[in-house]
């Protein structure tokens, strides 16, 4: 479900199964734009605190990294990303003017998460994203739930929906993204956006994406798990589902293996596109989050191979399941100062004897046998060469069945509520 409350407070009303979009459930008004200036910074510190993100900037603060979001476009003039926002091209195939209050709003939700770097006298008012002085790529791909065009984008054809993905994957890779945020779904694979994802790679880009917001909802295999939702599902991608402020998952979080670690996703506040502030629910933010987190690492180990960030992060977690992962929160809760600390230790290990090469899209592939235990231990050079012949082989079977296709999936917004925080 997706639903919008700009400027009328919450409304829900959009319910479309497997149909595509962005991965927020609530959205409600915060305070009043000329609130004090603690208020927005108090009710986000439950989310900095879970996330031990104030130890870590006493490493880094996410300089010199450019994060990409693919979503509905990011204001750049909003208080909290003023001078932070580069613009990229719109991929969407409608020509919504970003004057429009009904652009961008997502996007610029989850950009504040990530890079927000508040504002007022020592930037103490609005919000502290997770890596404040990143920067931020918008890549447009999809327009919001009620921008004016959004019909036009609907009767768009599978393949040009697909491409368009493609497309901002490969143009945050040209134009130097460390990191890919995608808080979007779809309902079934692309040969095309795996090819982008592989290229994104083998460039040391580190890709996140919500996990979806189908709880326990049982997919048509049949297997008890949530539907399967892409770019969440695509092998070295980190999938991310929410917890509430407690730790308890959040029930919509979708309950599938490709999930790999968790972080708040429930009255997370955001600033939005207008300026004011909004809470904001779903896999949406958490995987916001999450990407910041990413940024921190890669900020201050640049050179760190993606599957190494993913291993920092899910290898270091807080609230671990007891038998080390479960299909709604993966590892665990991330935790920016351990991971931080942790990438330190991969990094400087990187080229001793028995440390592990292992690609990416090997070791984090989709479905409960790609998952292994965290550490993981070295394979054999016969070992490798078999695993990566059998990620050939899969690559292949991805393009041919892409091709067969007859659904007409779309992205989705992974939020589905938010409420405004501005009156």
């Amino acid at each position: 479900m997706l639903s919008h409350g700009l400027g009328h407070g919450l409304g829900r009303g959009w319910s479309r199964g497997l149909a595509a979009g962005f991965c927020a459930l609530a959205v409600t008004a915060l305070v009043p734009t000329v609130a004090a200036a603690d208020t927005i910074r108090d009710s986000q510190q439950w989310v900095l605190n879970m996330l031990d993100v104030q130890q870590a900037w006493a490493v880094t603060e996410g300089g010199g990294v450019t994060v990409a979001v693919i979503d509905s476009g990011v204001n750049p003039d909003v208080s909290d990303l003023l001078g932070s926002v580069t613009t990229g091209p719109d991929y969407t195939g409608v020509h919504t003017s970003p004057a429009d209050s009904n652009w961008g709003v997502h996007g610029t939700w989850m950009a504040s998460l990530i890079a927000g770097h508040g504002d007022g006298p020592g930037s103490d008012d609005g919000i502290t994203g997770i890596a404040p002085r990143a920067r931020i790529l918008s890549i447009r791909v999809i327009p919001d739930r009620d921008d004016p065009h959004y019909g036009q984008y609907e009767r768009e054809q599978e393949t040009l929906i697909q491409q368009s993905l493609a497309d901002g994957i490969d143009y945050a890779v040209s134009h130097g993204a460390k990191v890919i945020s995608m808080s979007i779904g779809y309902s079934a694979p692309s040969g095309t956006v795996r090819e982008a994802l592989l290229k994104a790679y083998q460039a040391g880009v580190v890709v996140v994406a919500s996990a979806g917001n189908s709880g326990q909802q049982t997919g048509s295999g049949g297997n008890g798990q949530a539907p399967e939702s892409y770019p969440a599902d695509y092998p070295g991608v980190i999938s991310v589902g929410a917890v509430k402020a407690d730790g308890a998952v959040a029930d919509f979080s979708s309950d599938n293996y490709s999930v790999k670690i968790a972080a708040p996703g429930v009255n997370v506040p955001a600033q939005g596109r207008a300026g004011g502030y909004w809470l904001v629910s779903g896999t949406s933010p958490a995987c916001a989050l999450v990407a910041g987190v990413a940024a921190l690492i890669k900020s201050r180990y640049p050179r760190l191979a993606p599957y190494l960030v993913a291993r920092a992060m899910t290898s270091t977690t807080t609230d671990r399941p007891a038998d080390r992962y479960d299909s709604q929160v993966g590892f665990g809760v991330v935790d920016a100062a351990a991971a931080l600390t942790e990438a330190g230790r991969l990094w400087h290990d990187r080229d001793k004897p028995g440390s592990t090469g292992v690609a990416t899209a090997v070791r984090f592939g989709g479905g409960p046998g790609a998952i292994p235990p965290a550490p993981v231990s070295p394979r054999g050079s016969g070992q490798l060469v078999l695993y990566a012949l059998l990620a050939l082989v899969s690559l292949g079977l991805i393009g041919a069945g892409s091709a067969r296709l007859r659904a007409r999936p779309r992205l989705h917004q992974t939020y589905g509520d938010a409420d405004d925080l501005t009156g």
